[in-house]
């Protein structure tokens, strides 16, 4: 099982950097957040790349946070129904794993979860979402007033191993900048 997991992640991995390619230079990408780490094998897909993965196990789900400490890998126990403790623009890419829809079925907010997820993001950061159709398109009616951009979508058939009904899709952060800013640049 956790070789499979392994495996499953890997391609995932690969999908997902293949999406962001045309969008991340090199060393933008340092900071990393897995929302709903299971056995922390998106962090340990990443292990050749110069990064760092706080691997998030939502509380009330199996508490897999030894397995994570046991690869070597850091992580933490939260509820996110609640606020992270971090500091503001922590976070360089967010990988969201049907935790909007986790979310939502323990009756929580999406909203409040993706003001959060804008918090610890920085700007031009990444936020990958993986979730059920219909979740995505929620997450897409919030784009604009987030100041996010969708930079890519990908469907089910792209990854064997997903789903049939779940979406990839990958989100930017923009640079806030007020009119005074545009002049000043001029």
């Amino acid at each position: 099982m956790f070789e499979k997991d392994m495996e499953v992640w890997q391609q995932r991995v690969d999908n997902y950097l293949n999406l962001l390619s045309p969008k991340v230079k090199p060393d933008t990408i340092r900071n990393l957040m897995d929302m709903k780490a299971s056995l922390g094998s998106f962090a340990a897909a990443l292990k050749s790349k110069d990064v760092w993965v706080m691997n998030v196990v939502p509380e009330d789900g199996p508490n897999t946070l030894k397995i994570i400490y046991d690869r070597g890998l850091i992580g933490t126990v939260h509820n996110w129904c609640e606020s992270f403790s971090t500091y503001p623009r922590t976070y360089d890419l967010l990988h969201a794993w049907t935790i909007l829809s986790d979310i939502e079925k323990k009756d929580c907010s999406i909203e409040d979860l993706l003001i959060e997820m804008d918090r610890i993001l920085r700007p031009t950061g990444f936020i990958i979402v993986r979730d059920k159709q219909p979740v995505v398109e929620l997450v897409k009616k919030y784009l604009s007033a987030l100041h996010w951009k969708e930079v890519a979508t990908a469907d089910a058939e792209k990854d064997t191993e997903q789903d049939e009904d779940d979406t990839v899709l990958i989100i930017q952060k923009k640079m806030w900048l007020t009119s005074e800013s545009f002049r000043d640049t001029e």
